[in-house]
């Protein structure tokens, strides 16, 4: 069972992490889970008191993403179905059911796919899947460039590596190594979303907790990023 705090009427559940850092980080991700990182020799009674004190937020963050549900429905995998790329909605289509390699082509509003049956929706979604990752991995490495470049050349924020990682309830990550993690179902949101998760990643390697001084460097190197959140959260809802 996961440690809680009271609040007035509520009750705050958390999940807590400890690592080897000097400061604790507490994070409400989208679906209202809330995330504790603390120090290794922090006590318990100290963690308890810091998402105490910090409780207004973390329940005003948890009415926010509440707005963007219920989520996506699970996907079913048959010609005919809406999936988004970069913010834009295609439809599967069988091509080339003969084809001797399996492949998707992007063409006019369609993810046509060759060489599968219009009832194998195994292979339908291996395929698809596979080239939603392809393309992220392309598209991630292609917005981390342009992001990089709207930090000063004095400052700039270089991550030593970049990698695809699902995750249930973040969009990306950065390490204290400085390892870029972001997750491939991102490729789905409009560019500009795309940025914003790039972006305040990159503040991180500069400012490596979500405090005062965080947000301000986020909001000088990208003062639009809360609309920017917004259309990432309703694009991928």
């Amino acid at each position: 069972m996961n440690p809680a705090v009271t609040y007035g009427e509520h009750t705050i559940e958390y999940s807590l992490e400890r690592r080897e850092r000097a400061t604790l980080e507490i994070t409400v991700t989208p679906h209202g889970v809330v995330e504790v990182v603390a120090p290794v020799d922090a006590h318990i009674d100290a963690v308890e008191a810091r998402v105490r004190r910090r409780a207004r937020w973390i329940l005003r963050q948890q009415r926010y993403f509440v707005q963007f549900l219920p989520r996506t429905p699970p996907r079913e995998w048959v010609p005919g179905e809406t999936h988004l790329y970069l913010g834009r909605q295609y439809r599967l289509r069988i091509g080339e059911r003969a084809a001797q390699v399996r492949r998707v082509r992007l063409i006019r509003g369609f993810l046509l796919i060759d060489g599968c049956a219009f009832d194998d929706r195994d292979s339908i979604e291996r395929v698809v899947r596979t080239w939603y990752r392809q393309h992220a991995d392309v598209q991630f490495r292609r917005r981390l460039e342009a992001c990089a470049a709207r930090f000063p050349e004095a400052s700039r924020p270089t991550p030593t590596s970049i990698r695809l990682r699902a995750m249930p309830a973040r969009w990306g990550s950065m390490s204290p190594g400085g390892c870029l993690t972001l997750n491939p179902e991102l490729v789905h949101a409009p560019v500009d979303a795309i940025d914003y998760v790039i972006t305040h990643e990159l503040c991180h390697m500069i400012e490596p907790h979500h405090g005062r001084a965080f947000f301000e460097l986020l909001g000088r190197i990208m003062p639009d990023w809360e609309p920017r959140k917004q259309r990432l959260e309703r694009a991928l809802a």
